[in-house]
């Protein structure tokens, strides 16, 4: 009588390969993995400073004594109890702010010059289009995996400062209406680092060389800067009041205009116009949808001209 023997279910099957991420994305992570690196290690840093300064935020609320609007002619508000404690956390918060700020200026001359100027120059976006990567596809890959962790990286830091910021005495330096702290506080940060990344991506695909797109990618990001900054408290309706309530213009507000003129009577009427603080949130809403815009409209143009030259 035989004995039928059953084979192990793994005999004679190849063995496993360990899995190994592969595909477009991953290329592009592997290819700009310094500018990654590099940008975590920012973010990580960004965060353990500001964790650190809402750490000491009572400390330095107490030693600054009763800055709200009710005291803000005390003589217990002032720099007299200020710790060096104190001094660093405001510091390190406008360092903060800046960064966040300015971020735009240095993604978008990343963009012009290493996501496409420099591979269209060196021929590799040619190469890989002759790998069945369409141009589009390209594109798209170039766009979407840098806005994922920049996008995730400002909300946090823009999160964690406006956090940190809760923590002290709630006057940033300046106002709300400076610009570093109302860029830096907001989505407009976000939306201020995806416009660089488009407009950055679109003058590399205009000019095919890294240098060049650079520099075209930084004058772009600086007047998009610039004409908003100029124009930011007429993107939403000012109050206007006349008599004493112009005098009495609320703690916190910023005065765009303010003057006399005569009244149907003779005598002289005061005026102002300004912004209140209430109206932070639609100037920041209206502020990142024009953002939003101009890096949709760059984007449109960067895939119609990609269509155009290559098909």
């Amino acid at each position: 009588m035989s004995t039928l023997t059953t084979p192990h279910p793994t005999s004679g099957a190849a063995p496993r390969r360990p899995y190994r991420p592969s595909g477009l994305a991953w290329s592009v992570l592997r290819l700009h993995r310094t500018a990654l690196c590099a940008w975590g290690a920012v973010v990580l840093l960004a965060a353990a400073g500001l964790i650190w300064m809402h750490a000491i935020g009572p400390e330095a609320r107490a030693a600054a004594g009763d800055c709200g609007p009710s005291g803000i002619l005390s003589a217990d508000c002032g720099f007299t109890k200020e710790t060096a404690a104190d001094r660093i956390r405001t510091y390190g918060l406008d360092l903060v702010s800046g960064c966040v700020t300015y971020l735009m200026y240095a993604v978008a001359v990343w963009a012009g010059a290493a996501l496409t100027g420099r591979e269209l120059e060196s021929g590799t976006a040619r190469l890989e289009w002759t790998q069945s990567v369409t141009p589009a596809r390209w594109l798209a890959t170039r766009l979407a995996v840098p806005a994922v962790p920049l996008a995730a990286g400002t909300a946090l830091m823009v999160l964690l400062a406006g956090w940190t910021r809760g923590a002290g005495n709630g006057e940033p330096a300046g106002g709300w209406f400076n610009t570093n702290v109302f860029v830096s506080t907001g989505p407009a940060a976000v939306a201020y680092a995806l416009a660089g990344l488009a407009l950055g991506a679109l003058a590399g695909l205009v000019l095919r060389r890294a240098l060049p797109a650079a520099a075209a990618a930084l004058a772009a990001a600086y007047v998009l800067h610039g004409v908003l900054d100029a124009f930011r408290m007429n993107l939403w309706p000012a109050v206007k009041v006349t008599g004493q309530a112009a005098l009495d213009v609320p703690h916190g507000a910023l005065v765009l205009e303010r003057g006399a003129r005569p009244s149907a009577d003779g005598r002289s009427g005061i005026w102002a116009t300004y912004q209140p603080e209430s109206h932070f949130w639609p100037l920041q809403l209206v502020e990142s949808g024009l953002l939003l815009a101009v890096a949709g409209l760059a984007t449109a143009a960067a895939f119609a001209l990609l269509r155009r030259r290559h098909g």
